[in-house]
Parts: C-alpha cells; sequence; structure tokens
C-alpha cells in the first residue's frame, strides 16, 4: 500500500486485500488480520468490526493483537461466534509503545509475562496464538503449556506451525527484512533453470506453462518453504534470534 508500517491501514482496505485472497484461494482457511483502531476502542466497536470482517471479506477467522483489555475484546469476538486468533510477542500495531520493533521475551519477567498472557488469550477463547519475535526456547515452552494453536513467526522451531511473509519469503520488500525471514529465491534458482534447460522458444514455452516467470518462482519458493517447514528444516539457527 506504500505506507511505513502497518499502522494507517483502514478496515475498508482489508476487507479490499481480504476479498481478493477469498477469490484466489477459495477453499482455504483465511483469517483477516484486524487493523489498527478497529478493536481497541471498545468490545462492541471490536464484535462490530469483526463481523464486517467475516461477512464483506468471507474470511474464516480474525486476529488482533495484544492482551491486557484486549482479552476482553477478545472474549467478546468469539462470544458473537467469531473465530479468533491472538497474537503476543512483537506487536506491529503497538510496537512503538515497547520500544520499537525488538525480540520480545529475553528478560525473566517479559517471559513470565508472555506465557500469562498466552494464558489468557486462550481462556479468552482464542482458538490459535501467534508469537512473533521470541526466543525459540520461549517459544516451545508457551507452546506446550497451551491446548491451542501456536503458531509462529521468530519464534523458533518448536511451535505448531510457522508464518512468513510473503514478501519477504520473494524478497520484495526492500526497505527491511528480520533476521527471522528467509528468501528463498536464491534456493529455487536451479530448479527454475531446469525448468527453462532445452527451450530455444521461451515465448511458446511461456504461453504454454506460464512457468517462465515469477509465478514461477513464487511457486516453487513457496513449495521450498512448506516443505522445509513440513521437515522441521525452518526456521533452524540462522533465522532464529
Amino acid at each position: 500500500m506504500g505506507y511505513s508500517d502497518t499502522v494507517p491501514v483502514t478496515m475498508d482496505e482489508m476487507i479490499m486485500l481480504c476479498k481478493s485472497v477469498r477469490r484466489g484461494a477459495p477453499d482455504k482457511f483465511i483469517v483477516g488480520d484486524m487493523p489498527k483502531g478497529s478493536y481497541e476502542v471498545s468490545s462492541d466497536e471490536a464484535v462490530k468490526n469483526a463481523m464486517r470482517f467475516v461477512k464483506e471479506s468471507g474470511c474464516d477467522a480474525v486476529k488482533l493483537e495484544g492482551a491486557g483489555i484486549m482479552i476482553n475484546r477478545i472474549g467478546a469476538i468469539t462470544s458473537a461466534g467469531i473465530p479468533v486468533v491472538g497474537h503476543l510477542g512483537l506487536t506491529p500495531q503497538t510496537s512503538a509503545q515497547f520500544g520499537g520493533y525488538r525480540v520480545v521475551g529475553r528478560s525473566t519477567s517479559e517471559a513470565q509475562q508472555l506465557r500469562d498472557d498466552a494464558l489468557s488469550v486462550q481462556n479468552a477463547g482464542a482458538f490459535a496464538l501467534l508469537l512473533e519475535a521470541t526466543p525459540p526456547d520461549l517459544g516451545g515452552l508457551i507452546s506446550t503449556s497451551l491446548d491451542i494453536l501456536c503458531l509462529g513467526i521468530g519464534a523458533g522451531k518448536n511451535v505448531d506451525g510457522q508464518l512468513l511473509i510473503l514478501h519477504d519469503l520473494l524478497g520484495l520488500y526492500p526497505n527491511f527484512r528480520p533476521k527471522f525471514a528467509k528468501c528463498y529465491v536464491p534456493y529455487i534458482l536451479e530448479t527454475f533453470s531446469e525448468t527453462l534447460r532445452g527451450e530455444s522458444n521461451y515465448a511458446k514455452f511461456g504461453r504454454d506453462t506460464r512457468m517462465d516467470g515469477f509465478y514461477a518462482l513464487t511457486l516453487l519458493s513457496v513449495r521450498q518453504f512448506i516443505r522445509e517447514v513440513e521437515e522441521n528444516i525452518f526456521p533452524g539457527e540462522s533465522f532464529s534470534y
């Protein structure tokens, strides 16, 4: 969208983007990320915007950041019949008040607070929790202490699933790349070259297969990411704190 961070994004913009994702992935479970300002003011406002998200975009669940008063928001939304994913650790929408983008949970007090908050998110009714930018040992400890799904983005291997921003996975965002983000393009170039080897007519090959350009690079990169997660290769030490 051209913004410097996620804060300015509106509900209308998120709904438009999520509708596009739903059209491209009609049979997938899709989580709509509640933008800043759409749930903090009150539980009524949170339910209203979550309901908009589900009705207008076709997403299956919503995600919101934080604990504390946000536990009430999670409870209200789930009571309205909408599944919720919690988000703890580095929370981009509120990162400024916690000292900017940084690893969360390195101190004993922060680690204990994260564990307490994770249990609160679970008890409020969330069906899953996203942990962002935490030490791997803490990520594993929180994951094993929960009965709900615990997903990680920069939280190490010992969680139930991995997230990676597509723009980071493909090296599309030039401004910043956190340590946990792996660009997969260099790792699939040989495979991509193999698909073109022996082709004398790139124009015909492209028309027949559409595997001559960015679509092919994206497909191969995402498949490599999935394989490495399933085989417990990613994130590994190189992409962990």
